[in-house]
């Protein structure tokens, strides 16, 4: 399976996992400016923008760990333009990480905030 493939599967999980929770899908790869949000979805009131990474093994850490700094300040500058773009400003918003080995899902909510990036 190439890597496109894999990580499509992966968002395809943990769409699944969202949904499962009584989230809604607003947009999967929402692409704009500096980078790209794999999910974003909404459930009473909050928009959370969810950062996918998926990993066939723990030898280079947890998915997790690679959601570094520079990949927050994409995230966050990206969520900014979603937010102005669809009037959304005043949204209660969340951060969150998922992340996927073999036989497990992590949703980690909350997982950075945007503190620091304005």
């Amino acid at each position: 399976m190439n890597r496109r493939a894999y990580g499509t599967e992966g968002e395809q999980a943990a769409c699944a996992h969202l949904q499962r929770r009584g989230w809604e899908i607003l947009e999967r790869n929402f692409r704009r400016g500096p980078g790209e949000i794999d999910v974003i979805a909404r459930r009473r009131g909050l928009i959370a923008f969810v950062e996918v990474k998926r990993r066939g093994s723990l030898r280079c850490g947890r998915p997790a760990e690679a959601v570094n700094a520079e990949k927050q300040r994409r995230i966050v500058q990206v969520a900014a333009l979603y937010m102005q773009e669809n009037g959304l400003e005043d949204a209660r918003v969340r951060f969150d990480v998922i992340e996927i080995l073999p036989g497990e899902l992590r949703h980690i909510e909350g997982a950075f905030d945007a503190t620091g990036f304005f």
